[in-house]
């Protein structure tokens, strides 16, 4: 219940976060004098709806977006009755349409920010001294989580009954205690805990010594058997190598929280951040295709997969209903972040399009009279259309791939 709970929820924001775009470009349309005729939530038929000014306001049948309707968006624009071509959009300075159609990725971005600020002086922020590569890891103490198990290949995968289980548990140790010596070598991180496991003989016996709550103390351990590349090489041949049936427990706090203050400069921070990561993860999607694909027809899902709203729902459902709010709220902000820049990509339909083909008239204009030409006038935004349908065509196929993959293989945050 929780979890349905949690999803439900987690669409409702986003929806009122897609109807607050909406009003965004409502607000600063109607602000520059642009006639603004509709603003509904949802499409198809309507619910309910109420007339203020020029304006009709209402709800719509099925909750998934919104729209907002300014007169003459385009020079094309054959229903703009003769007392409102004045206030035809398209006749406004580039400025202003640039404001009035980046108004939507900018709510989406006061959202986010406003959302990372409020994370970071109430639940905190994932911590940016966290080890993020190999080498910061293997620098880490040597405390230790427990395994159930050891996986014999050399792959990442759920315990079975087959698997032979932790040497480490069988030993009696627990996770949280600090190993400082195999077989005689000190071991003062966790990178030298892997170089002296690997000198060990798989199937021998280890003399560990380790500190559990300050006190130290000492096990022997029967080391199990699996595969390992090379510690220098992790794209190397694998062989065999000795196991505890142990990971890495961070003793750096995963997440943390800031002063009202200096909330400030941990949100300008993130936020930096999460524009570098949406930038790298867009620039990822269409290698990922094939791996969407292969979670459809059977094979593991990629964590690294791009989610739909359905998935995002999901995982906010199973953040509630695992008592992770902070995992609730940043899957909000960056949807949020995502979606303002994604709808900035200078491709038409897009927000983004229409300010790129603004730019480009102005852009056009200003250089034909440089040479004394006659300005060129509008696009023709009907000569767009097949383009146009194109990106429609492929970004519903992927939106359709997506929710495929969300629905028959969902990537999941929590073990079940």
């Amino acid at each position: 219940m929780a979890n349905l709970l949690g999803v439900v929820l987690f669409a409702l924001v986003i929806l009122i976060s897609v109807s607050l775009h909406e009003a965004g470009h409502l607000l600063t349309a109607k602000a520059f004098g642009m006639k603004v005729t509709r603003y509904f939530v949802g499409f198809g038929p309507t619910l309910w709806s109420f007339k203020r000014g020029e304006t009709e306001y209402g709800i719509k049948g099925i909750p998934l977006g919104g729209f907002c309707k300014i007169v003459g968006m385009t020079p094309q624009d054959d229903d703009v009755e003769e007392a409102d071509q004045p206030r035809a959009m398209w006749r406004y300075p580039v400025w202003k349409r640039t404001i009035v159609m980046s108004a939507g990725s900018i709510t989406h971005f006061a959202l986010a920010i406003i959302g990372v600020w409020f994370a970071a002086v109430s639940m905190g922020l994932p911590n940016p001294d966290l080890p993020t590569n190999d080498e910061q890891v293997r620098k880490e103490p040597a405390v230790i989580a427990l395994g159930e198990c050891v996986v014999p290949e050399n792959v990442a995968r759920e315990c079975t009954p087959a698997d032979p289980a932790s040497p480490a548990a069988q030993a009696q140790m627990r996770s949280g205690d600090r190993i400082t010596s195999l077989n005689g070598t000190s071991i003062g991180n966790y990178g030298d805990l892997l170089v002296a496991l690997r000198a060990a003989a798989p199937g021998s016996t280890a003399e560990i010594g380790y500190v559990r709550d300050g006190q130290p103390a000492t096990t022997t351990a029967t080391l199990a058997t699996t595969q390992r590349p090379p510690l220098d090489d992790p794209d190397g041949p694998v062989g065999p190598a000795a196991a505890l049936g142990i990971g890495l427990r961070l003793t750096t706090p995963q997440m943390v929280t800031y002063s009202p203050v200096d909330a400030f400069g941990a949100t300008a921070e993130y936020t930096g951040n999460m524009a570098v990561g949406t930038y790298e993860a867009m620039k990822r999607i269409p290698q990922k295709v094939p791996a969407l694909w292969d979670a459809i027809t059977g094979g593991e899902r990629d964590m690294d997969t791009p989610i739909s709203v359905v998935g995002a729902s999901r995982l906010g459902g199973e953040a509630l209903a695992n008592d992770a709010p902070e995992v609730f709220l940043l899957l909000f902000i960056s949807l949020n972040f995502f979606i303002g820049v994604f709808n900035l990509l200078p491709l038409l339909p897009l927000d983004g399009g229409h300010i790129a083909i603004a730019w480009f008239e102005r852009a056009r204009s200003w250089l034909y009279a440089r040479f004394g030409k006659a300005d060129p006038g509008r696009v023709d935004y009907l000569k767009l259309m097949p383009l146009t349908y194109a990106v429609i065509l492929v970004g519903g196929a992927f939106t359709l791939l997506t929710i495929t993959a969300d629905v028959v293989n969902p990537i999941t945050l929590f073990s079940r």
